[in-house]
């Protein structure tokens, strides 16, 4: 294949780049569990492997299907039959050699859980079998956040988390997310009361509202705080926002997390009850908030911040269609703010701090006559 013009790919597995189409072509293999975690494998090509051995290395029986040229389907292990009956199920006991195989798994319910898959019972008790043998143990950071960005983007990303819950590998793989089932909040503000369901619901309206992962995983994350709440003061969480953060900055840390997905989710854990109050505050609160928020920047996050506000709002049994006005405020706080005319001040002879303060002052007074309230 090589001498073909083939370019090989990857340091682990036989996969070439045709050289005109760059189409992957993939040698039939075995594979040989050598070691703990996805990377311990030893792969061996030949060609006395059979089409059958190499389907029957593949996670799911969906996944071990091929044609031949002449469109005859190759099945051997029904793989065509839980494919009509929607049912995501484990080919062999091999699946249980690779970690990353749950991960992949709950993102295919995270994509298809619109069109009504489920899982295999058998193939939820191995999976449960492999979090209890603490294979998922020796997932890395890198793996983990691909198979969480990519999820991120699916049609219902909520499918991926209660999928790594039912097996147990939510507690492993994201503990922060799982402290979150169970923790109970006010009724009258939040009717499903659990903080974990409240998160799941946040994430479902974060995909209804906005395509971006980045305002899906600030909304996914926003409640981390009420996770470290002491039980005897439940359902209460007094200021959750703040002491979120460090727990915020440690997941990121941990899963080696992106800046621009960490920066957006830090501002909305902190500042999402003031979106919520936005008709509560005054003038001069308001643009402070706007300028911690980074609002008056040119590349600005404003929208994706208060987009992930609007889910969690909406994240709540019965709040899902209720209008946000807060969203629109804030925007056209700052549109306001950001609209005033500084020129006097290079004629004024203020200096370093002076001007900012000028300058605050400036904006203070155009969203207070912005939105006709107190400075």
């Amino acid at each position: 294949m090589v001498k073909q013009g083939f370019r090989p790919v990857g340091k682990d597995f036989p996969v070439f780049l045709h050289p005109d189409t760059h189409e992957e072509y993939a040698l039939a293999r075995t594979e040989r569990k050598i070691a703990r975690g996805y990377k311990g494998f030893s792969v061996y090509t030949s060609p006395d492997i059979s089409l059958e051995d190499d389907l029957i290395r593949r996670d799911l029986t969906i996944n071990a299907m091929a044609m031949t040229p002449e469109g005859q389907l190759i099945d051997p292990y029904n793989g065509q039959q839980d494919l009509e009956q929607r049912i995501f199920r484990h080919i062999s006991p091999a699946f249980a050699e690779d970690p990353v195989r749950i991960l992949r798994l709950a993102r295919f319910a995270a994509r298809y859980h619109k069109l009504g898959f489920t899982i295999a019972d058998e193939t939820l008790v191995l999976m449960q079998a492999m979090v209890n043998d603490g294979e998922v143990d020796h997932l890395v950071a890198e793996r983990v956040w691909a198979e969480l960005l990519k999820a991120l983007n699916e049609a219902s990303p909520s499918a991926f988390f209660y999928t790594l819950k039912n097996c147990g590998a939510l507690e492993k793989i994201f503990p922060e997310i799982s402290r979150l089932f169970g923790v109970p909040q006010p009724e009258q503000h939040h009717p499903e009361i659990d903080t974990g369901i409240h998160t799941m619901l946040c994430l479902e309206q974060a995909t209804l509202l906005s395509s971006k992962p980045e305002v899906r995983f600030a909304a996914l994350v926003h409640d981390l705080g009420k996770g470290i709440t002491p039980p005897e003061i439940w359902p209460h969480h007094y200021g959750h926002e703040k002491k979120g953060l460090p727990v915020l900055e440690n997941f990121c840390k941990r899963l080696r997390i992106p800046n621009n997905f960490k920066n957006l989710a830090m501002h909305v854990m902190e500042y999402h009850t003031h979106c919520h109050k936005a008709s509560e505050l005054k003038a001069s609160t308001l643009t402070d908030v706007l300028t911690m928020l980074g609002a008056f920047k040119a590349n600005n996050t404003l929208l994706d911040f208060v987009l992930a506000c609007e889910a969690d709002a909406k994240g709540r049994t019965n709040f899902e269609n209720r209008p946000y006005p807060q969203a629109d405020l804030y925007i056209n706080a700052a549109k306001a703010a950001t609209a005033i005319d500084t020129s006097e001040l290079t004629k004024s002879g203020l200096q370093g701090a002076q001007i900012g303060e000028a300058i605050r002052r400036l904006r203070i007074a155009a969203v207070a006559k912005e939105r006709n309230i107190l400075y």
